[in-house]
Protein backbone atom coordinates (compact mmCIF):
# COMPACT_ATOMS: atom_id res chain seq x y z
CA UNK A 1 0.00 0.00 0.00
CA UNK A 2 2.98 2.27 0.77
CA UNK A 3 4.53 1.91 -2.33
CA UNK A 4 0.86 2.44 -4.06
CA UNK A 5 0.41 5.82 -2.33
CA UNK A 6 4.45 6.67 -3.10
CA UNK A 7 3.53 5.35 -6.81
CA UNK A 8 0.36 8.13 -7.10
CA UNK A 9 2.35 10.84 -5.67
CA UNK A 10 4.84 10.66 -8.05
CA UNK A 11 2.48 10.28 -11.05
CA UNK A 12 0.42 13.39 -9.19
CA UNK A 13 -2.48 11.10 -9.18
CA UNK A 14 -3.47 12.54 -5.36
CA UNK A 15 -3.52 16.05 -6.08
CA UNK A 16 -5.80 15.26 -9.17
CA UNK A 17 -8.39 13.30 -7.20
CA UNK A 18 -8.05 16.09 -3.86
CA UNK A 19 -8.89 18.69 -6.46
CA UNK A 20 -12.33 17.13 -7.80
CA UNK A 21 -13.16 16.46 -4.64
CA UNK A 22 -14.85 18.92 -2.03
CA UNK A 23 -13.92 18.64 1.71
CA UNK A 24 -16.29 16.64 3.30
CA UNK A 25 -18.26 17.38 6.53
CA UNK A 26 -18.29 14.87 9.46
CA UNK A 27 -20.60 15.66 12.07
CA UNK A 28 -23.25 13.45 14.22
CA UNK A 29 -26.54 15.10 15.84
CA UNK A 30 -26.88 13.70 19.07
CA UNK A 31 -30.91 12.56 19.79
CA UNK A 32 -33.44 15.02 20.51
CA UNK A 33 -31.61 18.52 19.53
CA UNK A 34 -32.33 20.23 16.42
CA UNK A 35 -29.67 20.18 13.55
CA UNK A 36 -29.64 23.05 10.13
CA UNK A 37 -27.08 22.75 7.05
CA UNK A 38 -27.95 25.27 4.48
CA UNK A 39 -26.59 26.59 1.38
CA UNK A 40 -26.60 30.00 -0.44
CA UNK A 41 -25.70 28.93 -4.37
CA UNK A 42 -22.58 26.98 -5.79
CA UNK A 43 -20.15 27.44 -8.57
CA UNK A 44 -16.92 30.13 -9.17
CA UNK A 45 -16.28 31.40 -5.91
CA UNK A 46 -13.56 31.84 -4.90
CA UNK A 47 -10.88 33.95 -2.58
CA UNK A 48 -9.90 36.16 -5.20
CA UNK A 49 -12.69 37.33 -6.71
CA UNK A 50 -14.27 38.26 -3.39
CA UNK A 51 -13.31 41.69 -0.96
CA UNK A 52 -13.05 41.19 3.04
CA UNK A 53 -16.54 43.02 2.81
CA UNK A 54 -18.17 40.86 0.38
CA UNK A 55 -17.28 37.87 2.03
CA UNK A 56 -18.08 39.30 5.28
CA UNK A 57 -22.08 39.97 4.17
CA UNK A 58 -22.34 36.47 2.46
CA UNK A 59 -21.37 35.25 6.01
CA UNK A 60 -23.50 37.34 7.75
CA UNK A 61 -26.39 36.61 5.13
CA UNK A 62 -26.14 32.90 5.72
CA UNK A 63 -25.62 33.40 9.69
CA UNK A 64 -28.89 35.91 10.06
CA UNK A 65 -31.04 32.94 8.15
CA UNK A 66 -29.61 29.69 9.82
CA UNK A 67 -30.80 31.87 13.53
CA UNK A 68 -33.83 32.74 12.11
CA UNK A 69 -34.42 28.72 11.34
CA UNK A 70 -33.03 28.33 14.76
CA UNK A 71 -35.49 30.10 16.58
CA UNK A 72 -38.06 28.72 15.23
CA UNK A 73 -36.59 25.26 16.03
CA UNK A 74 -35.69 26.78 19.44
CA UNK A 75 -39.63 27.28 20.05
CA UNK A 76 -39.90 23.75 19.31
CA UNK A 77 -41.46 24.71 15.81
CA UNK A 78 -41.36 22.36 12.75
CA UNK A 79 -38.82 21.33 10.75
CA UNK A 80 -40.88 22.71 7.93
CA UNK A 81 -41.64 26.23 9.70
CA UNK A 82 -37.82 26.28 10.25
CA UNK A 83 -37.15 25.62 6.58
CA UNK A 84 -39.76 28.18 5.35
CA UNK A 85 -38.60 30.82 8.27
CA UNK A 86 -34.89 30.79 7.28
CA UNK A 87 -35.55 30.72 3.26
CA UNK A 88 -37.36 33.74 3.28
CA UNK A 89 -34.65 35.66 5.01
CA UNK A 90 -32.34 34.59 2.15
CA UNK A 91 -34.75 35.75 -0.16
CA UNK A 92 -35.20 38.91 1.01
CA UNK A 93 -31.54 39.36 0.78
CA UNK A 94 -30.52 41.16 -2.29
CA UNK A 95 -26.96 39.08 -2.12
CA UNK A 96 -28.70 35.76 -3.28
CA UNK A 97 -30.35 34.54 -5.98
CA UNK A 98 -33.96 33.79 -4.19
CA UNK A 99 -36.83 36.72 -3.91
CA UNK A 100 -35.29 39.87 -4.32
CA UNK A 101 -31.49 39.47 -6.15
CA UNK A 102 -33.25 36.95 -8.50
CA UNK A 103 -31.14 36.28 -11.51
CA UNK A 104 -33.44 37.46 -15.18
CA UNK A 105 -34.81 35.68 -18.04
CA UNK A 106 -33.52 36.53 -21.41
CA UNK A 107 -36.59 38.43 -21.80
CA UNK A 108 -35.78 40.90 -18.65
CA UNK A 109 -38.04 39.01 -15.95
CA UNK A 110 -37.19 37.51 -12.56
CA UNK A 111 -39.01 33.76 -12.60
CA UNK A 112 -38.71 32.24 -9.23
CA UNK A 113 -38.90 28.77 -8.25
CA UNK A 114 -39.34 26.81 -4.97
CA UNK A 115 -39.91 23.69 -3.35
CA UNK A 116 -40.57 22.37 0.16
CA UNK A 117 -40.88 18.62 1.26
CA UNK A 118 -42.00 17.52 4.59
CA UNK A 119 -39.84 14.04 5.40
CA UNK A 120 -42.73 13.28 8.34
CA UNK A 121 -45.52 12.96 5.76
CA UNK A 122 -43.71 12.92 2.21
CA UNK A 123 -45.87 15.88 1.27
CA UNK A 124 -44.80 18.40 -0.76
CA UNK A 125 -45.15 21.53 -2.66
CA UNK A 126 -43.42 23.51 -5.28
CA UNK A 127 -43.68 26.70 -7.49
CA UNK A 128 -42.32 27.76 -10.91
CA UNK A 129 -41.93 30.91 -12.94
CA UNK A 130 -43.29 32.93 -10.18
CA UNK A 131 -43.11 36.66 -11.01
CA UNK A 132 -45.01 38.35 -8.39
CA UNK A 133 -45.03 36.29 -4.89
CA UNK A 134 -42.62 38.14 -2.25
CA UNK A 135 -41.55 34.68 -0.71
CA UNK A 136 -42.08 32.05 -3.05
CA UNK A 137 -40.63 29.26 -0.31
CA UNK A 138 -43.81 30.44 1.53
CA UNK A 139 -46.20 30.21 -1.64
CA UNK A 140 -44.38 26.65 -1.83
CA UNK A 141 -45.38 25.60 1.97
CA UNK A 142 -48.68 26.85 0.71
CA UNK A 143 -49.23 24.46 -2.20
CA UNK A 144 -48.05 21.68 0.06
CA UNK A 145 -50.78 22.69 2.83
CA UNK A 146 -53.56 23.88 1.40
CA UNK A 147 -53.64 22.35 -2.02
CA UNK A 148 -54.17 18.71 -3.66
CA UNK A 149 -51.73 19.41 -5.87
CA UNK A 150 -47.52 19.97 -5.55
CA UNK A 151 -46.31 22.10 -8.46
CA UNK A 152 -47.85 25.08 -9.82
CA UNK A 153 -46.49 27.24 -12.11
CA UNK A 154 -46.47 30.91 -13.92
CA UNK A 155 -49.64 33.11 -13.48
CA UNK A 156 -51.21 30.57 -12.05
CA UNK A 157 -49.55 30.22 -9.54
CA UNK A 158 -49.24 33.44 -8.19
CA UNK A 159 -53.12 33.65 -8.89
CA UNK A 160 -53.10 30.57 -6.02
CA UNK A 161 -50.45 32.72 -3.50
CA UNK A 162 -53.40 35.52 -3.86
CA UNK A 163 -55.76 33.31 -3.29
CA UNK A 164 -54.37 31.86 0.20
CA UNK A 165 -53.14 35.71 1.24
CA UNK A 166 -49.35 35.81 0.49
CA UNK A 167 -47.51 39.16 -0.04
CA UNK A 168 -47.91 40.14 -3.84
CA UNK A 169 -45.48 42.85 -5.67
CA UNK A 170 -44.69 44.37 -8.67
CA UNK A 171 -42.29 42.50 -10.69
CA UNK A 172 -39.93 45.57 -10.15
CA UNK A 173 -39.83 44.59 -6.71
CA UNK A 174 -37.38 41.97 -7.83
CA UNK A 175 -35.05 43.84 -9.32
CA UNK A 176 -31.15 44.74 -8.97
CA UNK A 177 -29.03 46.71 -10.84
CA UNK A 178 -26.05 44.09 -10.27
CA UNK A 179 -28.02 41.26 -11.55
CA UNK A 180 -29.40 43.30 -14.45
CA UNK A 181 -26.07 44.09 -15.44
CA UNK A 182 -25.21 40.23 -15.40
CA UNK A 183 -27.93 39.64 -17.64
CA UNK A 184 -26.94 42.76 -20.28
CA UNK A 185 -23.19 41.61 -19.83
CA UNK A 186 -23.94 37.82 -20.98
CA UNK A 187 -26.48 38.78 -23.78
CA UNK A 188 -24.20 41.02 -25.43
CA UNK A 189 -21.70 38.19 -25.45
CA UNK A 190 -24.26 35.98 -26.82
CA UNK A 191 -24.89 38.56 -29.81
CA UNK A 192 -28.32 38.28 -28.37
CA UNK A 193 -31.14 41.22 -28.23
CA UNK A 194 -30.94 43.15 -24.77
CA UNK A 195 -34.83 43.60 -23.72
CA UNK A 196 -35.78 47.06 -22.45
CA UNK A 197 -35.16 47.70 -18.94
CA UNK A 198 -37.77 46.44 -16.76
CA UNK A 199 -41.22 48.55 -16.06
CA UNK A 200 -40.61 50.40 -12.80
CA UNK A 201 -37.34 49.70 -11.86
CA UNK A 202 -34.60 52.82 -10.72
CA UNK A 203 -33.38 54.94 -13.38
CA UNK A 204 -29.58 53.60 -14.78
CA UNK A 205 -26.88 54.18 -12.71
CA UNK A 206 -24.66 57.52 -13.53
CA UNK A 207 -21.77 55.43 -13.79
CA UNK A 208 -21.41 51.71 -15.04
CA UNK A 209 -21.69 49.07 -13.22
CA UNK A 210 -18.66 47.33 -14.07
CA UNK A 211 -17.18 50.56 -12.04
CA UNK A 212 -19.14 50.04 -8.47
CA UNK A 213 -18.04 47.79 -5.84
CA UNK A 214 -19.62 44.88 -6.67
CA UNK A 215 -18.97 40.73 -6.06
CA UNK A 216 -18.06 38.09 -8.61
CA UNK A 217 -21.21 36.66 -9.85
CA UNK A 218 -21.14 32.92 -9.29
CA UNK A 219 -23.26 31.23 -11.82
CA UNK A 220 -25.87 29.41 -9.78
CA UNK A 221 -26.97 31.16 -6.66
CA UNK A 222 -29.75 28.78 -5.61
CA UNK A 223 -30.46 28.83 -1.70
CA UNK A 224 -31.48 25.93 0.32
CA UNK A 225 -32.11 24.52 3.74
CA UNK A 226 -32.30 20.87 5.53
CA UNK A 227 -33.67 20.94 9.12
CA UNK A 228 -34.07 18.17 11.68
CA UNK A 229 -36.42 18.87 14.56
CA UNK A 230 -36.60 17.99 18.30
CA UNK A 231 -39.21 15.31 17.09
CA UNK A 232 -36.22 14.25 15.03
CA UNK A 233 -38.02 14.73 11.40
CA UNK A 234 -36.59 15.75 8.31
CA UNK A 235 -37.33 18.70 6.25
CA UNK A 236 -35.84 20.44 2.83
CA UNK A 237 -36.63 23.30 1.09
CA UNK A 238 -34.97 25.76 -2.17
CA UNK A 239 -35.76 28.45 -3.49
CA UNK A 240 -33.63 30.59 -6.72
CA UNK A 241 -34.11 32.76 -9.55
CA UNK A 242 -32.16 30.18 -11.92
CA UNK A 243 -30.29 30.34 -14.27
CA UNK A 244 -29.06 33.98 -16.08
CA UNK A 245 -30.16 34.09 -19.54
CA UNK A 246 -32.60 31.68 -19.32
CA UNK A 247 -35.05 30.92 -22.58
CA UNK A 248 -38.34 29.54 -23.68
CA UNK A 249 -39.84 29.35 -19.86
CA UNK A 250 -37.00 27.25 -18.75
CA UNK A 251 -37.39 25.55 -15.05
CA UNK A 252 -34.07 23.76 -13.55
CA UNK A 253 -34.16 21.76 -10.92
CA UNK A 254 -34.96 23.43 -7.58
CA UNK A 255 -38.58 22.92 -7.55
CA UNK A 256 -38.55 19.32 -8.87
CA UNK A 257 -39.11 17.22 -5.95
CA UNK A 258 -36.43 14.15 -5.94
CA UNK A 259 -34.20 16.10 -8.26
CA UNK A 260 -33.01 19.62 -6.31
CA UNK A 261 -35.36 18.80 -3.17
CA UNK A 262 -35.99 15.94 -1.20
CA UNK A 263 -36.95 14.95 2.24
CA UNK A 264 -38.20 12.05 3.85
CA UNK A 265 -37.64 10.34 7.69
CA UNK A 266 -36.98 7.04 6.17
CA UNK A 267 -33.70 7.97 4.16
CA UNK A 268 -33.01 11.69 4.27
CA UNK A 269 -33.16 15.58 3.30
CA UNK A 270 -31.15 17.20 0.57
CA UNK A 271 -31.29 20.47 -0.84
CA UNK A 272 -29.27 21.16 -4.23
CA UNK A 273 -27.66 23.58 -6.19
CA UNK A 274 -25.60 23.66 -9.58
CA UNK A 275 -26.62 23.23 -12.97
CA UNK A 276 -30.32 22.12 -13.01
CA UNK A 277 -30.06 19.98 -16.02
CA UNK A 278 -27.52 17.32 -14.65
CA UNK A 279 -29.64 17.00 -11.51
CA UNK A 280 -32.73 16.64 -13.23
CA UNK A 281 -31.48 13.53 -15.00
CA UNK A 282 -29.44 12.35 -12.19
CA UNK A 283 -32.58 12.84 -9.45
CA UNK A 284 -29.94 14.10 -7.58
CA UNK A 285 -31.39 14.74 -4.13
CA UNK A 286 -33.63 11.09 -4.36
CA UNK A 287 -30.53 9.11 -5.30
CA UNK A 288 -28.29 10.30 -2.38
CA UNK A 289 -31.41 9.36 -0.36
CA UNK A 290 -31.75 6.20 -1.99
CA UNK A 291 -27.80 5.38 -1.63
CA UNK A 292 -28.69 6.28 2.09
CA UNK A 293 -31.89 4.28 2.64
CA UNK A 294 -31.36 0.97 0.37
CA UNK A 295 -27.58 0.36 -0.05
CA UNK A 296 -27.06 1.42 3.84
CA UNK A 297 -24.30 4.42 2.93
CA UNK A 298 -23.39 6.90 5.40
CA UNK A 299 -24.39 10.04 4.15
CA UNK A 300 -21.27 12.01 3.42
CA UNK A 301 -20.20 8.75 1.27
CA UNK A 302 -23.65 8.65 -0.59
CA UNK A 303 -23.09 12.89 -1.22
CA UNK A 304 -19.43 12.10 -2.53
CA UNK A 305 -21.10 8.67 -4.80
CA UNK A 306 -23.23 11.28 -6.21
CA UNK A 307 -21.29 14.39 -6.61
CA UNK A 308 -17.98 13.44 -6.91
CA UNK A 309 -18.91 10.73 -8.76
CA UNK A 310 -22.32 10.55 -11.04
CA UNK A 311 -22.52 13.73 -11.52
CA UNK A 312 -18.98 15.03 -12.45
CA UNK A 313 -18.30 11.60 -14.54
CA UNK A 314 -21.56 13.50 -16.86
CA UNK A 315 -19.43 17.03 -16.42
CA UNK A 316 -22.37 18.24 -14.30
CA UNK A 317 -20.93 20.66 -11.40
CA UNK A 318 -22.72 21.88 -8.04
CA UNK A 319 -23.45 20.61 -4.89
CA UNK A 320 -25.69 19.41 -2.45
CA UNK A 321 -26.56 19.79 1.72
CA UNK A 322 -27.82 16.53 2.99
CA UNK A 323 -29.14 15.72 6.69
CA UNK A 324 -30.21 11.78 8.05
CA UNK A 325 -32.76 11.39 10.80
CA UNK A 326 -30.74 10.08 12.53
CA UNK A 327 -28.57 13.28 13.05
CA UNK A 328 -25.99 12.77 10.23
CA UNK A 329 -24.53 15.98 8.51
CA UNK A 330 -22.96 15.79 5.16
CA UNK A 331 -22.26 18.33 2.47
CA UNK A 332 -20.32 18.17 -1.37
CA UNK A 333 -19.66 20.17 -4.33
CA UNK A 334 -17.27 19.91 -7.58
CA UNK A 335 -16.85 23.57 -8.00
CA UNK A 336 -14.71 26.04 -6.34
CA UNK A 337 -16.77 27.44 -3.77
CA UNK A 338 -20.08 26.84 -2.32
CA UNK A 339 -21.69 29.62 0.05
CA UNK A 340 -22.48 26.59 3.08
CA UNK A 341 -23.17 26.75 6.87
CA UNK A 342 -24.60 24.50 9.54
CA UNK A 343 -26.04 25.07 13.28
CA UNK A 344 -26.96 22.61 16.10
CA UNK A 345 -28.41 22.65 19.09
CA UNK A 346 -26.31 23.81 21.76
CA UNK A 347 -23.44 24.95 19.36
CA UNK A 348 -22.61 27.38 17.12
CA UNK A 349 -22.23 28.32 13.50
CA UNK A 350 -19.89 26.68 11.12
CA UNK A 351 -19.26 28.12 7.94
CA UNK A 352 -17.48 27.99 4.80
CA UNK A 353 -17.91 29.67 1.27
CA UNK A 354 -14.19 28.04 -0.32
CA UNK A 355 -12.82 24.76 -1.47
CA UNK A 356 -10.44 24.28 0.98
CA UNK A 357 -12.87 25.55 4.30
CA UNK A 358 -13.98 22.62 6.02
Amino acid sequence: MRKRILLMLCLGAVPMMAAQQSMPLVTKVPAGKWAIVMHGGAGVIERSSMTPERDAAYRAGLDEAIHAAAKVLDANGSAVDAVEAGLRVLEDNPLFNAGKGAVFSADGRNELDAAIMDGRTMKAGAVAGVTRTKNPISLAKAVMEKSQFVLLSGVGADQFAASVGLQQVDPSYFFTEERWDSLVRQLKREGKPIPPRPAGAPPAPAKPIAQLETPAAHKWGTTGIVVRDRAGNIAAGTTTGGLTGKEFGRIGDSPIIGAGTYASDQSCGVSATGTGEYFIRLTVARTICALVQYKGMRLQDAVNDVIDGQLTAMKGDGGVIAMTPDGQIAWGFNTPGMFRARLVEGGTVQMGIYKDEP
